[in-house]
């Protein structure tokens, strides 16, 4: 089966064990961050298709992973994300905005 696509670190492993063989490559930096927005895109889809914790949690791994190559401190993005929402708000209310006049 052809993939050609970013997967966990111990796919290959897991591939070997099943009898197949991985063939793969190791991506540079550019094509590392263009899987990385596609990778995210796939689970944001796989997310609104099941809505399971799972499926968030994959999101989620893929967030750090961005997180961990642009050097963006998870705690510190955690900190923005308390700001904007003290600034702003949540989305806890669930208010619809209809329009403005």
């Amino acid at each position: 089966m052809k993939y050609n696509k970013l997967v966990r670190d111990k796919i290959p492993d897991i591939i070997k064990q099943k009898g197949s063989t991985p063939i793969i490559k190791i991506a540079d930096d550019e094509e590392y961050l263009e899987r990385l927005i596609e990778k995210f895109k796939e689970e944001s889809d796989e997310f609104l298709k099941e809505f399971s914790e799972e499926e968030l949690a994959d999101l989620l791994e893929v967030i750090y992973a961005i997180c961990d190559f642009q050097k963006i401190d998870t705690k510190r993005l955690e900190i923005l994300r308390k700001e904007k929402s003290e600034k702003r708000g949540a989305f806890k209310n669930k208010i619809i905005l209809k329009e403005t006049k």
